[in-house]
């Protein structure tokens, strides 16, 4: 009987079935019907431990019908962060950056690691070679940044984000991709200069876009929540 493991972002869900912290299928859905589309994979394989984390809290309704539907049901969200002190974690870290952070001191055991999320908020976080959380800070993500230009701005155009980039602008256009993207990127850059000796890891939507475009070393790890949330599954099965 395999785990099941959901991460319920602010734009998307994202699922896979996990076998001890080896991932299988994974799945992505956008909509409000979460709790059926839960329910039509739990339906499918009940699993032995459902964790979902969540940035938004699971109401007890909710809870009681996930509770038939699985084994064990493990629920992070704002209202159920007990887990996270069992991490060593702080309690105002959101699930799914706790779960990157529990997921990055697996794969980098002993090496000191600077995390960048992608997502609708970037955030990046810090742990030092022991495995000890150092801290993290949030910003707008990259589309954010691009809604943002336009929604408060008058004259601006809402863009998506650019296949290549002017190092500087000679439009309009080509000034916001530069601006989003550039700063993005000198952003990023100052923040590796702070732990130099870090392993710097990308995770999220637009890893494999700015890790392309770095001149650092990066991994690229896009499934590191649902790695993380498989540790916790696997916890709780042992």
């Amino acid at each position: 009987m395999a785990n099941l493991v959901v991460d319920i972002g602010n734009t998307a869900l994202k699922a896979a079935w996990a076998d001890s912290v080896t991932l299988g299928k994974t799945f992505r859905y956008q909509g409000e019907m979460i709790m059926d589309f839960i329910s039509s994979l739990t339906r499918k394989n009940r699993p032995e431990t459902l964790v979902i984390s969540s940035v938004s809290d699971i109401s007890d309704r909710d809870k009681s019908r996930l509770e038939k539907e699985c084994e064990k049901l493990v629920i992070i969200d704002r209202k159920r962060i007990g887990i996270l002190h069992d991490f060593g974690l702080p309690s105002y870290l959101t699930p799914d950056r706790a779960a990157s952070i529990i997921a990055s001191r697996y794969l980098f055991k002993g090496k000191g690691c600077t995390v960048v999320d992608f997502g609708t908020t970037m955030t990046i976080d810090f742990m030092d070679c022991d495995g000890n959380y150092l801290g993290g800070n949030i910003s707008p993500g990259c589309r954010t940044r691009f809604k943002a230009l336009n929604r408060y701005s008058k004259t601006l155009p809402l863009l998506d984000t650019p296949d290549t980039i002017d190092k500087i602008g000679t439009s309009i256009t080509s000034s916001m991709e530069s601006g989003v993207i550039s700063g993005i990127i000198f952003e990023i850059s100052g923040y590796f200069d702070m732990f130099p000796d870090n392993i710097a890891i990308f995770t999220g939507g637009d890893a494999i876009y700015f890790a392309k475009r770095m001149k650092n070393a990066i991994f690229v790890v896009c499934n590191l929540v649902l790695m993380g949330l498989a540790l916790i599954a696997d916890g709780y099965v042992k």
